[in-house]
C-alpha cells in the first residue's frame, strides 16, 4: 500500500538544504559530548497520534480519512497500520516507537477477544522489528477511551474495574516484555476527579498505591528489566489528576515505598499545564533521582489545553536537553513524538514534514546544549553561587554535625553579617542566547 508519495529514507543534508524533507541538522552519526546524535536523542515515532487519530476535536469530525479508519476487516486493518508504521520508521530512519494496546488492535467484545487480538498484533510487530532492528521505546494499556473508564481505571468506585484493569494491565506489560520494550509507561488518563461531591480522596489514592505496587510486583516477577514509568499531567481530561506534576508524582511514590522503583515520562505541553517549564519538571525529577523518559511536543500559550503540537522552539528545547545532559542524558529513556499534526494537514506527508522539523529544532538544541556543558560557564556560574557551602564549617551545618543553638551561637561569636550578592539572571540569559 502506497501511502506517502516518497519512497527513499530522510537523509542529513546540511544546514544549507533547501530539500524541505531532508535533515539540515540532525545528522545520527555526528558525535556530541563522545555520543552520535542518534544516542542522545533516541527518537521515537507514536502510534496514537501519528496513526491513530483521524482529525477529530470537540467540533468537527474526522478530516484525515486514513484508509485503515474505514469499515472493513478491523484486524486486517491493524495490520496495514503496523506496516505503515514501519515504513514510518523506514523513511525518517527512527529507531524506536510507542503505543497503547488500543493503537495497535481493535477491543473485540470483551478483555479475552482484546488480548488475542493484541497478542496477534504484536506478533506481526515483532517479525517487524527482527527485520528492521526497530525497537519498542515503551508499551502502554489504554485505560481510558472506552466508557467504562469514565470514573476512572484504578481509582475508580466500582471495584470491577480496577479488577478488569489489573488484568488489561498484566497482559500489556507481557506483550511490551515479549516485544523487549525498554520501558512501560502508566498513563493516568482519567485517574483524578471532576468533583469532590462524589469523590472519596482518601480511598482514591490508597486504589492507586495498591494498582502501582501490583503492577512493579509483576514486572519483577516476570523479569522486565526496564522500569515503569508514570507520566505526570495536571488536568484534562479530568478537573484534577492525582499525577498533577513531578513533585505530586514523587510524594505518591514516597507514601507508596515505590520512589527507588518508579521513574516519570515527563511532557513539554503538561509540565505548561501544571504552571512549570519544561527544563524545570526534568531539572526536579533529575533532583529527586525519578527522571526516565521524554514526551516531546509543545502547547499552545494562548490555549489552556493539550494541543500536542510538535516542538520546534529551538531556545526551550535547548534548555531542556542541557538538563538532560546534566542528569547523565537519556538510559532507557527517549524522546517520544507525543504529537499530532493540525487537523487541516490532510496530506501524508505532512506526518514526514512534522517530525523531519521536530527532530531538526531537536538537533539544533542539543548541539547548544552540548557547547553550555563543554564550555562550562554556566556551570561555573551556580558553583561560584554556592561555593561558601563547600566549606567545612557550612558542611558540617548542613549534614547535622551543629545544633540550632552551635549556629545560634557561631553567628553571634563570629558577627556573621551576610551581604547579599547579585542573582546575574540578566548576564546569564544573555550568555544563554550566545549558544541558541
Amino acid at each position: 500500500m502506497r501511502f506517502y508519495s516518497v519512497t527513499e529514507p530522510v537523509k542529513y543534508e546540511g544546514p544549507d538544504s533547501t530539500n524541505p524533507l531532508a535533515f539540515r541538522y540532525y545528522d545520527p552519526k555526528r558525535k556530541l559530548l563522545g555520543k552520535s546524535m542518534a544516542e542522545h536523542l533516541r527518537f521515537a515515532v507514536c502510534y496514537w497520534h501519528t496513526l491513530c487519530w483521524p482529525g477529530l476535536d470537540p467540533f468537527g469530525g474526522e478530516t484525515f480519512l486514513r484508509p485503515w479508519h474505514q469499515a472493513g476487516d478491523q484486524m486486517d486493518h491493524a495490520r496495514r497500520k503496523a506496516d505503515m508504521m514501519f515504513e514510518t520508521l523506514r523513511l525518517l530512519n527512527v529507531p524506536f516507537f510507542t503505543f497503547h494496546d488500543l493503537d495497535i488492535a481493535p477491543e473485540g467484545s470483551s478483555l479475552k477477544e482484546f488480548n488475542r487480538n493484541v497478542s496477534t498484533i504484536a506478533s506481526h510487530l515483532l517479525k517487524k522489528m527482527d527485520e528492521t532492528g526497530v525497537k519498542l521505546l515503551w508499551g502502554t494499556a489504554n485505560m481510558f477511551s472506552n466508557r467504562r473508564f469514565m470514573a476512572g481505571a484504578a481509582t475508580n468506585p466500582d471495584p470491577d474495574v480496577f479488577a478488569y484493569c489489573a488484568a488489561q494491565v498484566k497482559h500489556c506489560l507481557d506483550v511490551t516484555k515479549e516485544l523487549g520494550g525498554e520501558n512501560y509507561v502508566m498513563w493516568g488518563g482519567r485517574e483524578g476527579y471532576e468533583t469532590l461531591l462524589n469523590t472519596d480522596l482518601k480511598r482514591e489514592l490508597a486504589q492507586a498505591g495498591r494498582f502501582l505496587n501490583l503492577v512493579v510486583d509483576y514486572k519483577h516477577k516476570i523479569g522486565f528489566k526496564g522500569p515503569i514509568l508514570i507520566e505526570p499531567k495536571p488536568q484534562e481530561p479530568t478537573k484534577h489528576q492525582y499525577d498533577y506534576d513531578v513533585a505530586t508524582v514523587y510524594s505518591f511514590l514516597k507514601a507508596n515505598g515505590l520512589e527507588k522503583e518508579v521513574k516519570v515520562n515527563i511532557e513539554q505541553n503538561h509540565a505548561i499545564l501544571a504552571g512549570h517549564t519544561f527544563e524545570h519538571e526534568i531539572a526536579l525529577a533529575s533532583a529527586l533521582g525519578i527522571f526516565g523518559s521524554i514526551d516531546l511536543n509543545r502547547g499552545d500559550y494562548q490555549s489552556g489545553w493539550d494541543t500536542d503540537q510538535f516542538a520546534m522552539n529551538v531556545p526551550e528545547l535547548a534548555l531542556a536537553l542541557y538538563e538532560i545532559l546534566k542528569a547523565g542524558g537519556l538510559t532507557t529513556g527517549g524522546m517520544n513524538f507525543d504529537a499530532k499534526i493540525r487537523r487541516q494537514s490532510i496530506d501524508p506527508d505532512d506526518l514526514l514534514h512534522a517530525h523531519v522539523g521536530s527532530m531538526d529544532a531537536c538537533a539544533r538544541a542539543l548541539i547548544a546544549a552540548a557547547k553550555m556543558i563543554e564550555d562550562g560557564r554556566l556551570k561555573a556560574e551556580v558553583d561560584k553561587r554556592y561555593a561558601k557551602w563547600d566549606e567545612p564549617k557550612n558542611q558540617a551545618m548542613l549534614h547535622g554535625k551543629e545544633s540550632l543553638a552551635d549556629i545560634a551561637g557561631r553567628v553571634l561569636s563570629e558577627n556573621i553579617d551576610p551581604k547579599p550578592r547579585s542573582g546575574r539572571q540578566e548576564y546569564l540569559e544573555n550568555l544563554l542566547n550566545t549558544y541558541v
